[in-house]
This record gives structure tokens, sequence and C-alpha cells, in this order.
């Protein structure tokens, strides 16, 4: 079982608990919780960006290594990791990424292009089963409140 442990609960005060989720293979993720002490993961979330170019530096740039550790982290507590990028470059869907024209590259031309980032989006959702859905700003909190109805039901 995945369990999630808040980081206010003293460490070494719970030793007879983890002995116990160590010998029967649960695995505890320690992060803030907003109540109480242990909590099992939420089987969806999402994580809003706010245009292209903040999702290509995620993956294409210096944060890589902390987005893939993420994209792991969800997999391994059994989370569908959803991003919903919102964007006003027409991007609909991870096939139109190809096409996009990455506003950094004039600046810095070794940066991520639209069909390198297109390949690592398609890596990360068949490694670690996250997805990449794309909206217009105005379309975002609808999406989220369907994405998590659908989540209820």
């Amino acid at each position: 079982m995945q369990i999630i442990e808040d980081t206010r609960n003293k460490t070494g005060k719970h030793n007879t608990k983890h002995l116990y989720w160590d010998e029967n293979g649960d695995f505890i993720h320690r992060c803030k919780l907003p109540v109480g002490d242990y909590a099992k993961p939420p089987k969806i979330s999402i994580d809003t960006k706010e245009n292209m170019s903040e999702i290509a530096g995620n993956i294409g740039g210096k944060e890589h290594a902390r987005f893939r550790e993420e994209c792991k982290l969800a997999r391994d507590l059994g989370t569908h990791l959803i991003f919903l990028i919102e964007n006003e470059d027409g991007i609909q869907s991870i096939e139109d990424v190809s096409g996009w024209k990455n506003p950094r590259r004039i600046y810095s031309p070794r940066c991520i292009n639209g069909p390198r980032l297109q390949r690592a989006m398609l890596t990360m959702q068949e490694r670690y089963g996250c997805e990449f859905l794309f909206c217009r700003p105005d379309q975002a909190a609808e999406i989220i409140n369907k994405l998590l109805e659908q989540e209820d039901g």
C-alpha cells in the first residue's frame, strides 16, 4: 500500500509503525498534509502549466531531473498525474506540439524545440503514466472540474 505521512510527524517517534510497514512492503512518502498524520495518495492529480514555455523549461531545461522525479513519484504512488498546459498557441493535443516554435530559440538556439518536446512528452507518458492535456487559459477551470468529477464518479 502507498501511504503519505505528514512531515510534521516527528521522525523516530513512530518506529513501530514504520517497521510494520517495511515488513509488509508498504511505501511511505513524507509530505505536508493539510489534515491528519497519514493519508492514501489521490488517484488523480492535476498540475497546471501557465504556457508552453513553462512545460518546455520543465522538460527540456534545468528542472528536468526534478520534473522526472515528480512523474516517477506519482507513478509509484499510483496517482494519475495530468499536466494541463494552458496556451494561446493553438495547441490542443500532444500531436500539435511538434509545430510549436519556442520563443527562447532566438536567444538560445540549443534550447528545446517543438519536435523534441513532443518526443519527450510521449516518452514520459509511456514511462511514467503521466498525461499531457492542453487548453486555452479561459478553459482551465472547467477542464479541471471535469477531470476531478470523473475521479469521483
